[in-house]
């Protein structure tokens, strides 16, 4: 089965990432068997600390989706830690300029390519590999996935979409509507225009998108765009579900 970054770079198909911020392994097991293409690990946002982050990646063992991990920041010494976990990729936060994309790439990559410090005492076991021959086998899988949240990332966004090794490119509407200064208003113009901007860039590039949907009719709507990423969320799905339970035997 090929991994998440070759379907990434080598074919068209539309997959999903589901956002865990639930500290769970059997929730990230859950999404993992029940189709997940890919689960992000949220320790920007999340309740999540590293040896919880550990046993959820682990979770995915036996499937065929990929665990990945989104840092609170840019940050060699995290992106580091967390990729001796055993992480298949690392989502970067709060990218504001090409110097911050390269930082990214390089945090996730061995000297000449990158500072990543040698150390996958983890990581080994869960790729099933040597030690020795981890950074042989295993750095060209890892997923570098990057969020655009800011103005200054929509301002730079054709120069950041030029870095060598970005894999995926999000733009994450929440933050990106409220450092334009309307928070959630997606269909404020600005906000549209900044989006579109993203998307002609990314395009332009050859580098995938991907984006969040509450529902099926929002994905379909990013799909037609040309989406390739499809994004949920365990806690919101997890409330909704609860409610719509309750409802079962409300009067």
């Amino acid at each position: 089965m090929p991994s998440f970054k070759d379907r990434l770079n080598n074919s068209t198909d539309c997959m999903t990432m589901n956002i865990a911020t639930i500290p769970s392994a059997v929730v990230t097991q859950a999404m993992a068997a029940a189709g997940s293409d890919g689960v992000i690990i949220d320790m920007e946002h999340g309740a999540i600390d590293y040896g919880t982050a550990h046993a959820m990646i682990a979770a995915t063992q036996g499937t065929e989706c990929a665990p990945l991990v989104r840092l609170p920041e840019i940050d060699t010494a995290l992106a580091k830690r967390v990729l001796d976990l055993g992480a298949e990729g690392l989502v970067f936060p709060l990218v504001r300029t090409p110097q911050d994309a390269e930082r990214a790439v390089a945090s996730m990559r061995y000297p000449p390519n990158g500072n990543r410090g040698f150390g996958p005492f983890i990581a080994h076991s869960r790729w099933q590999t040597a030690l020795p021959e981890y950074p042989s086998k295993i750095e060209d899988q890892l997923v570098c996935c990057l969020l655009v949240e800011t103005r200054d990332a929509v301002d730079n966004i054709d120069a950041i979409c030029a870095v060598p090794g970005i894999d995926l490119l999000v733009p994450a509407l929440f933050d990106l509507s409220t450092d334009l200064g309307h928070m959630g208003q997606f269909d404020h113009p600005e906000v549209v225009e900044a989006l579109a901007r993203v998307e002609a860039a990314a395009n332009a590039a050859g580098i995938p998108l991907g984006n969040a949907a509450l529902n099926g009719d929002q994905a379909k709507g990013l799909v037609a765009r040309g989406y390739r990423v499809i994004a949920g969320f365990d806690v919101l799905w997890l409330k909704e579900k609860a409610a719509q339970t309750q409802s079962w035997v409300a009067g």
